[in-house]
């Protein structure tokens, strides 16, 4: 009986339950709150998902910190100090007899009032970084260009004495190596043809001996050009002064995309304008110097000039691209087939945008390679294979000039510049050696645009409006154009004791 009434009450309560459930939701069933449940942990999973996803955006903006980054590459930078025995400034010489005892006086007063005066040793400071645990050491050439003595300072606070392996004055590349007691910190490089303009950089180096700083900063902009054959520089508006020539510019991964090398500047200073020689360009210099102490660049033996758009009209081209031979000498391109007149659209299956481009190629292709070379001639294509030789062994090989018949020219005062051509002995003596053609300004107008700008006698003008100056009146002939054309300034590509600047002067008269 007892276990009757339990099983009413139990039946009851779960009648009242159904009850309650139908008066709570009309549409009468329980499992309206499963899925209610279900979409409930639905949108929840969808908001956590969205949270991330915002979290994600937000770090790929600026980063809180680059001190991991430093931390992780910092050891393998170093400090580059450099020593050469120079020759000094003759002062007076004391009139007395030899063996006087006042001979020992005048020499010991001369000496101190100019120290000058008889050889000294300079010195001159610059940025590295390691490639390798065995002590490869990259830097560019201008730091230790004429140097007897390279001392590499660590950041763990030891230092050794490097040794050169071989430089590439076309690219401003050096490659040291040092003979360290255990393993050293390295870094690799990175692939500078994937970053974008906005990118973030580190810069890290020497700066005005202040070692071991850090700048950080975007890329500006890519391929900039500033005077060598092979240039290809990465802007950046990371602070670059002297001092931080050599040194590393990195990506956020920690590689090396980029090997600092000039800057823009009126000053001489930083003003957000550093130029980094791409590693895309570093990597295949560096290879040849490990390999062989020296670089073996390829050499087609064509002289060239760009395609615009009259002369593709004129040669019947349907774009304006590609390099227009205007000479053959005796090479690989005239055993190859090469005409003047041919315009070359492709080289070893890359397409070739202008002369620039061509020389880049080239210049990365190995000696003795065969290559397909596609040209336009007489309104149709052409295939030529042609055998690559070696462009140093060419350039060693070009006829000197005649020693014993100078043709000198007379300086010239433009732009409030007393100028001279360049001559092979000047280009010794100012550190100018891989500079084609080019000015020296021997005196400067005291209320000049020059001299406001900061240059100085000594100073080679390399190029203007971003071409090279074989000569006075090439000079005279660009400025003039610029005058015609409405410009207000000129640009001058300016080399002092080895480092590229450029510098804007007026043109106002």
């Amino acid at each position: 009986m007892r276990q009757q009434v339990q099983q009413r009450q139990l039946d009851e309560n779960r009648a009242r339950a159904r009850v309650r459930v139908r008066a709570a939701d009309p549409s009468g069933g329980p499992w309206v709150y499963r899925m209610a449940n279900l979409a409930l942990i639905v949108t929840m999973v969808v908001l956590a998902l969205m949270l991330t996803a915002g979290q994600g955006r937000a770090q790929s903006g600026p980063p809180a910190t680059f001190a991991d980054l430093v931390d992780q590459v910092g050891d393998s930078v170093v400090n580059i100090t450099t020593s050469a025995i120079v020759a000094g400034r003759q002062g007076p010489q004391p009139m007395v007899p030899d063996g006087s005892p006042l001979e020992d006086f005048f020499n010991d007063f001369l000496d101190r009032q100019n120290p000058e005066r008889g050889p000294r040793r300079s010195q001159a400071l610059g940025s590295g970084f390691v490639i390798s645990e065995d002590g490869y050491i990259v830097t560019n050439n201008h730091v230790i260009e004429g140097a007897d003595e390279i001392n590499i300072e660590f950041r763990e606070g030891f230092e050794l004495e490097a040794e050169i392996i071989g430089t590439d004055p076309n690219t401003d590349i050096a490659l040291l190596k040092v003979e360290a007691p255990e393993p050293l910190d390295f870094v690799s490089f990175g692939d500078s043809e994937t970053m974008r303009v906005g990118d973030w950089v580190m810069a890290m180096g020497n700066p005005l001996g202040q070692g071991f700083s850090v700048s950080v900063g975007v890329v500006s902009a890519q391929g900039r050009a500033l005077s060598g054959t092979y240039d290809d520089y990465i802007q950046t508006d990371a602070a670059i002064n002297r001092g931080n020539s050599g040194g590393p510019l990195f990506n956020m991964a920690g590689e090396v995309i980029g090997v600092n090398t000039a800057i823009l500047s009126p000053t001489g200073g930083s003003i957000g304008i550093g130029f980094a020689m791409s590693s895309s360009v570093v990597t295949n210099v560096i290879d040849q110097l490990q390999e062989f102490g020296e670089t073996r660049r390829g050499w087609l033996g064509v002289r060239i000039q760009d395609v615009d758009a009259d002369i593709a009209e004129g040669l019947g081209l349907a774009e304006a691209r590609g390099a227009l031979v205007t000479d053959v000498p005796p090479g690989p391109a005239l055993d190859g087939g090469v005409e003047v007149g041919d315009v070359i659209l492709t080289f070893d299956g890359e397409d070739v945008d202008d002369t620039r481009e061509l020389v880049r190629i080239v210049g990365e292709s190995s000696v003795g390679e065969t290559v397909r070379v596609v040209v336009f001639r007489d309104g149709e294509t052409e295939t030529l294979r042609i055998t690559l030789a070696r462009r140093e062994t060419a350039e060693g090989l070009a006829p000197d000039t005649d020693p014993a018949a100078p043709q000198p020219q007379p300086s010239s005062e433009i732009l409030g510049m007393e100028l001279v051509p360049l001559t092979d002995e000047l280009r010794g003596q100012l550190d100018a050696m891989n500079v084609s053609g080019g000015l020296v300004i021997e005196a400067v107008d005291p209320a000049s645009d020059a001299a406001a700008k900061g240059l100085q006698p000594g100073d080679v003008i390399a190029e203007v409006a971003q071409q090279p100056i074989p000569d006075l009146d090439a000079f005279r002939t660009r400025i003039d154009a610029a005058r015609d054309a409405g410009q207000e300034s000129v640009l001058l590509l300016i080399r002092r004791a080895g480092s590229p600047r450029f510098v804007a002067l007026s043109l106002a008269e």
